[in-house]
């Protein structure tokens, strides 16, 4: 049964609000994304934010930790093609090859990063996202007998982030030799 016009306008505009935090946080950096200008690029007016949400913080946060939870659970379906822990960590590299540093998620999540230094919700959100993909990459390590699995998936999501920080400064960093390294752990 469809809901009323008046709740499927509700769940639109809520949407386009989510969508439209997504894009803007990258561009403007989290502390410069306004109430109006979020109302703006959403279209819709100011008031829908606060009828939707609690606060433009709240927005913000479940827009960005929904976004964050879309890219991490993006990596999943290439551990069903992984026949060692070597080509999991292929498969780890390969799921954020397409982000350069500086595309519109890498700063993302970079601004999620540095705003959760400041805010415990969304620190606890991203640690919630982390936890889960070192829980289950861990988990799949553990089968495939490699040591201190999830400390191992630990260090590896780390470095993977640290990579993505670092080619938007050198475009050239993370190739072929990382890989290598970070294949050596799991042996």
């Amino acid at each position: 049964m469809a809901g009323s016009p008046a709740a499927e306008r509700g769940r639109l505009a809520r949407r386009r609000l989510l969508e439209a935090a997504v894009t803007l946080v990258p561009e403007l950096g989290w502390s410069a994304v306004s109430t109006r200008i979020l109302a703006e690029r959403a279209g819709v007016t100011p008031s829908v934010v606060h009828y939707h949400f609690p606060s433009l913080q709240a927005l913000l946060i479940e827009a960005v930790l929904g976004a964050m939870g879309e890219v991490a659970v993006a990596f999943e379906p290439a551990l069903e093609t992984a026949g060692t822990p070597e080509d999991a960590v292929d498969a780890l590299f390969a799921s954020v090859g397409e982000y350069t540093g500086t595309d519109p998620m890498s700063l993302l999540f970079a601004e999620a990063y540095l705003a959760a230094t400041r805010d415990d919700t969304l620190r606890q959100g991203i640690r919630e996202i982390l936890a889960g993909l070192r829980a289950r990459f861990g988990g799949w390590l553990t089968e495939h007998g490699v040591a201190d699995a999830e400390d191992t998936a630990a260090v590896l999501f780390a470095t993977v982030d640290g990579l993505l920080l670092h080619r938007a400064l050198e475009p050239e960093s993370g190739g072929g030799a990382t890989s290598a390294v970070l294949r050596r752990l799991v042996r």
